[in-house]
């Protein structure tokens, strides 16, 4: 396949495309009720960063949010932590007062499915709107049987399956606070997690089937259970094994139970900034932050994705694959807020063979298929050519993110995928439980590029001076507030981490830690990211996480981990070891490196390749040196990556030196 040029146009939607999406629509109902017209997409981004209370009003009133209670104000400050004399996030619709679960169930119809499932345990199945309002309603009923309370946090370590979403929309719908981990993460990475948040009621499976593997965690479950000294019921799903029963957990019963009795419909009405859920960042410098989301922010930031930049209609198919550990999953979710019927599919997309998940989105004929840019550069490497094998005519558009997607990538999708389907790349965050750039239906799309911002998102690229530059790479910055801004980080008196984490690089303003590049047309290139997260087919973790496990080795002393996915390249992660005096690594020592690794935090995460050396660089505060080692491996001049005045260790960087010299030869 050739290499075509990025930013050759691929595919343009058609005039009635065009007229018959939300975000037309929207436009339309702007020039008819505000008299507000925009010649262009990009005229309408700029107003709706620069007049941000009209723009979020605007949201709220089209897509017809609905609260108890109305709110006084739209923002409380355009001014962000950092900024002088700035140190408070700022406040958006207060006063009002709604719930999330309430809108997930605002779009019912008896015309189609709340939800499709598959796994590779279990076969297609579909669960009505009517039946899914009914069981969250008695698991609502149960949970507040169980003495769970607004505030009160509940947690889950199940798979993608529909018991997860009900949990999900029950714990909301009593204004819980949900957090969710996938039970292919080992205990380590778990409990760094669900510790920091003390939970009382545990939602879990006592196994999952992956790639035609059985992997029994009842171990694993009553490991996390023992560890959580606040925990005070277990509900277990019977999913590996119908016959399991949630033995030695403390309080615990079956998920047929907690289902058992009807219950009505109850929907507490929470501020617009109470906790929804909580997510995770990576780890990258010790515990991974424990990011809080509020009811309000998710649901106008979602209704506004799902309507306005995804073009989702009611009854149409949405199908994202994700684990329930990845914020993408979150948004699957809120699929159902568009009226959608919303696809789960739990197990390896690529097993028995690469085309199984193709085959499984022309089975549901699903009209949005997303997933991690790995999976599709995957089946342009497996040579598979769905347009040739299966029937992919209702599909509507194909979403992808996690990692950059490349022109090559683009160019399969259209030449073996569908040629008339509108390829949506979209670059964002778990910070925000949203994208910062993506696409909009109204516009053309370019090979190896996002297609615009997003709508209400100031994002920017910065240089380091703090300058906005086009045309070039720079960090992406975001100069104005969203809704969907993290209300605080738990367990951070004072919000320091929270300041700490986003807006000490450039005070006032958001550094989300990616390389951008924003085109003269408003398109964007994302070239991977600018600090030390690693993204591992759609996984985000810190390499902290991975130290915990590799150095609770004895054998093990020092070690640094780096990814080399950059645009263009197939994701690269090599493990460098420092050993005990006398200890050598051989084979058996690798594959137990490799194996801690899978079971302590994450299998997606096990490097490719293990090496010894004899020194970590480190800074003269003794920090590991990891971006800048990153940077050398991808073949960046030493000199230009580190100073040696600024190394504890400046001799050590000879053998990265060689290293990236074989890497990357001529």
């Amino acid at each position: 396949m050739s290499q075509i040029a990025e930013g050759t146009v691929l595919w343009t939607p058609s005039r009635e495309r065009r007229a018959a999406s939300g975000l037309a629509r929207y436009m339309d109902w702007l020039a008819t009720t505000h008299t507000l017209q925009f010649d262009s997409y990009d005229a309408l981004w700029r107003w709706s960063v620069e007049h941000l209370d009209s723009f979020w009003a605007s949201v709220w009133a089209y897509l017809d949010v609905r609260a108890s209670a109305p709110y006084q104000r739209v923002l409380s400050s355009r001014r962000m932590p950092g900024a002088p004399g700035v140190t408070a996030v700022p406040k958006w619709f207060e006063g009002a007062r709604l719930n999330y679960a309430e809108h997930a169930f605002r779009r019912t119809s008896t015309a189609h499915p709340a939800i499709i499932s598959r796994s590779e345990i279990r076969p297609t199945a579909e669960l009505s709107w009517l039946q899914l309002a009914r069981d969250v309603s008695a698991l609502a009923g149960w949970l507040r049987g169980a003495g769970v309370q607004p505030g009160d946090r509940v947690i889950s370590y199940t798979p993608n399956i529909p018991e997860t979403v009900i949990a999900l929309l029950a714990c909301a719908s009593i204004g819980a606070i949900w957090s969710s981990c996938s039970p292919d993460m080992g205990s380590g990475a778990v409990l760094d997690r669900f510790r920091q948040i003390e939970p009382k009621v545990m939602f879990t499976v006592d196994g999952y089937r992956y790639g035609g593997k059985d992997f029994d965690r009842r171990p694993v479950v009553a490991e996390i259970a023992t560890a959580l000294p606040t925990l005070e019921r277990v509900v277990m799903v019977p999913y590996l094994d119908a016959s399991a029963a949630p033995t030695g957990l403390p309080g615990a019963i079956p998920w047929r139970t907690a289902i058992a009795e009807e219950a009505p419909p109850r929907f507490e009405q929470v501020a617009f900034d109470h906790p929804l859920w909580v997510v995770y960042s990576s780890g990258t410098t010790g515990l991974p932050k424990a990011i809080v989301h509020g009811h309000g922010g998710i649901l106008v930031e979602h209704l506004k994705t799902m309507i306005l930049q995804h073009d989702m209609h009611p009854g149409e198919r949405f199908f994202w694959m994700s684990s329930t550990g990845w914020i993408v999953w979150n948004g699957l979710v809120s699929g159902l807020l568009a009226g959608c019927t919303i696809v789960l599919f739990d197990g390896n997309p690529a097993w028995p063979d690469p085309r199984e998940i193709w085959r499984f989105v022309a089975e549901i004929g699903a009209h949005h298929f997303g997933g991690g840019a790995a999976l599709f550069t995957g089946g342009l490497k497996a040579g598979i050519e769905p347009v040739r094998e299966v029937d992919l005519s209702a599909l509507r558009s194909i979403v992808s993110t996690g990692s950059p997607l490349t022109a090559d990538v683009y160019e399969w999708i259209y030449a073996k995928v569908k040629a008339d389907v509108w390829l949506n790349s979209i670059s964002g965050g778990t910070d925000v439980s949203t994208g910062f750039v993506g696409g909009a239906p109204i516009l053309p799309v370019t090979a190896g590029e996002m297609q615009c911002r997003c709508l209400g998102v100031a994002a920017r690229a910065f240089d380091e001076q703090g300058r906005e530059v086009t045309g070039e790479v720079g960090e992406l910055v975001m100069t104005e507030p969203m809704p969907s801004m993290p209300v605080f980080f738990w367990n951070d008196p004072g919000g320091r981490r929270y300041r700490e984490s986003y807006f000490e690089t450039y005070p006032g303003y958001w550094r989300h830690g990616d390389w951008i590049r924003i085109t003269d047309r408003g398109t964007a290139v994302i070239y991977g990211r600018s600090d030390t997260t690693i993204n591992r087919y759609g996984i985000r973790m810190g390499t902290a996480e991975i130290y915990r496990a590799v150095e609770e080795l004895p054998e093990i002393l020092d070690s640094l981990v780096v990814d080399l996915e950059y645009l263009g390249r197939p994701s690269y992660m090599p493990l460098f070891v420092v050993l005990r005096p006398g200890v050598v690594l051989d084979a058996a020592l690798a594959n137990r490196i490799k194996a801690r690794i899978r079971e302590r935090a994450s299998a997606r995460h096990v490097p490719n390749d293990v090496f010894q050396v004899s020194e970590v660089p480190r800074t003269l505060t003794g920090k590991k040196m990891e971006l800048p080692v990153r940077k050398l491996l991808l073949g960046a001049a030493a000199e230009k990556v580190a100073s040696p005045d600024a190394m504890a260790n400046p001799g050590s960087l000879a053998y990265f030196a060689e290293f990236a010299r074989k890497l990357n030869p001529g």
